[in-house]
């Protein structure tokens, strides 16, 4: 049930020293590991803001950081949290108090106040509430960086997107078709392959069904793959690509070990890449919430990319979020009310 926060909240005219935030205090499970604590409130330094956060997203790196797989970057708190929206209460840059904002974070999202360096932030698009710019920044930013600037799709190729009903899957089905793509979406079971073309996919495969590779090739073969899976399904990714295709990993939950036959790969001449985003320094994640708010936000405002909203739970019922998350069923983004 999609719950929404009001619009118009008042603002205190100063912040509190300590606050509710989400610990990781040992176990793997999410009920043992996850805890609403009271800390101290942060403090923003030179460039950076202080946000009242409405909403935090949730991201399967969070899950990797509560296991102890992927830890924060140097500087970055240790609390989870990779994306918030909420309001202004200490400016900097551009931002003035009481703007509107959702951010890109090295962290500390599961809380009522989060900093980031003020470049970082961009405009809740016109028409989005809170809950919703919650779910843009990591999604939005991985996929502009991965799926363009890594795999450099153009208008007219064609996208195959795995794993296409999870938060990052559902943005690049929709950025794909704004871009002017063809998509091929696919996932696992006969539902979520409808939600995707729902979604926008010109095509949905399910994985456990159908040969995607298959079908690509029957669709003229694909020249960007994004790919979250691995696994064994980088096999079938370079069947499905064609002759200078690119095939582009940001996560490897089927398996991180792969096979690389050279000569196959000579002979599509395939570029495969991948990157993370959570490492990148400060200026290059300004480089990308720059281009972002010039292409992507316009496709926001003209209700091109919008991607859906599953599920969303208090802060304190984190445990629960993640949990949902973990269990595979949701369509789209799971966010965190503050």
């Amino acid at each position: 049930m999609r719950k929404f926060l009001p619009e118009t909240i008042p603002m205190s005219s100063s912040a509190p020293d300590q606050m509710s935030a989400i610990a990781i205090e040992g176990g793997k499970g999410p009920a043992e590991a996850l805890k609403a604590v009271q800390i101290e409130r942060p403090r923003p330094g030179p460039g950076q803001i202080l946000i009242q956060v409405r909403a935090a997203g949730i991201n399967r790196p969070d899950i990797l950081q509560r296991l102890g797989a992927y830890p924060p970057p140097a500087g970055a708190p240790d609390t989870m949290g990779l994306e918030v929206a909420g309001e202004v209460v200490e400016a900097a840059g551009r931002w003035k108090v009481g703007d509107r904002v959702c951010a890109l974070l090295g962290g500390g999202g599961y809380a009522e106040y989060a900093v980031c360096d003020a470049r970082h932030a961009l405009p809740i698009p016109q028409g989005l509430d809170f809950i919703q710019a919650a779910g843009l920044p990591e999604t939005v930013f991985t996929v502009y960086a991965n799926v363009f600037e890594h795999g450099g799709l153009k208008a007219g190729e064609t996208l195959m997107v795995h794993g296409a009903t999870s938060g990052i899957g559902v943005t690049a089905i929709q950025m794909g078709k704004a871009a002017g793509a063809k998509v091929i979406a696919t996932a696992r079971g006969a539902a979520k392959a409808a939600s995707a073309k729902a979604l926008g996919a010109d095509i949905a495969v399910d994985a456990t069904a159908e040969d995607f590779a298959q079908v690509a090739r029957a669709e003229g073969g694909c020249d960007v793959i994004l790919d979250m899976v691995g696994g064994d399904y980088f096999a079938k990714d370079l069947d499905a690509i064609n002759t200078g295709g690119r095939i582009v990993f940001i996560a490897s939950q089927g398996g991180g070990e792969v096979t690389l036959p050279i000569w196959r790969v000579m002979m599509k001449r395939a570029v495969i890449t991948g990157s993370t985003l959570r490492p990148r320094d400060a200026d290059e994640k300004a480089r990308l919430a720059e281009v972002i708010e010039r292409v992507v936000w316009p496709w926001i405002a003209a209700g091109k990319v919008r991607p859906p909203v599953d599920a969303t739970f208090p802060l304190a019922e984190a445990a629960k979020a993640h949990a949902h998350l973990e269990g595979g069923t949701h369509v789209g983004k799971i966010v965190l009310t503050a």
